[in-house]
């Protein structure tokens, strides 16, 4: 393990008999429940036998069966895990731990703050700042581990936002 590792779901409760567990994604990446595939529950290692889209509960749920884990008294025992994983390794994807702490500047230089946070929203995810101003990831045009250049349409941003 690299050290790094992003929370990605929680065991929520067991299911039946044979150890499988109902497990929330908090991410798209549905790869993270395929065969395979290690998650982590504290200094637990667990590694995915098999997963399946489990609708009942609701949507981002999977049935997921855990190497070693066999009995329904084991999967219990995971009850409210929080599991993390490692970072995926995907060019030209903004993670959220890759944008805290990253710097941001318009294309002519001019500096907005550091990136506090990543707020949802419906229609674009928000860069929150240091200053706490709130900049949508729409305008983001290019992006490295300490910066982050935007382009925002003029009225956007005025001189009480810019540090």
């Amino acid at each position: 393990m690299s050290g790094l590792t992003l929370e990605v779901g929680r065991i929520l409760k067991p299911h039946g008999l044979a150890g499988e567990v109902v497990v929330a994604l908090i991410t798209n990446r549905t790869e993270r429940v395929e065969a395979g595939s290690v998650l982590h529950a504290g200094t637990r290692s667990l590694e995915v036998a098999r997963s399946r889209p489990f609708s009942a509960t609701g949507e981002g749920r999977f049935l997921v069966a855990f190497r070693g884990v066999e009995s329904r008294d084991a999967a219990e025992a995971l009850q409210g895990a929080v599991l993390c994983a490692e970072p995926i390794e995907d060019p030209g994807v903004m993670w959220i731990h890759e944008l805290i702490g990253a710097e941001v500047l318009d294309l002519a230089g001019t500096r907005y703050g550091v990136v506090d946070a990543v707020e949802a929203n419906p229609a674009s995810d928000l860069l929150v700042h240091d200053n706490g101003t709130l900049i949508p990831l729409t305008f983001v045009v290019r992006q490295t581990q300490e910066q982050i250049t935007i382009d925002p349409p003029a009225g956007l941003t005025d001189e009480s936002f810019r540090r």
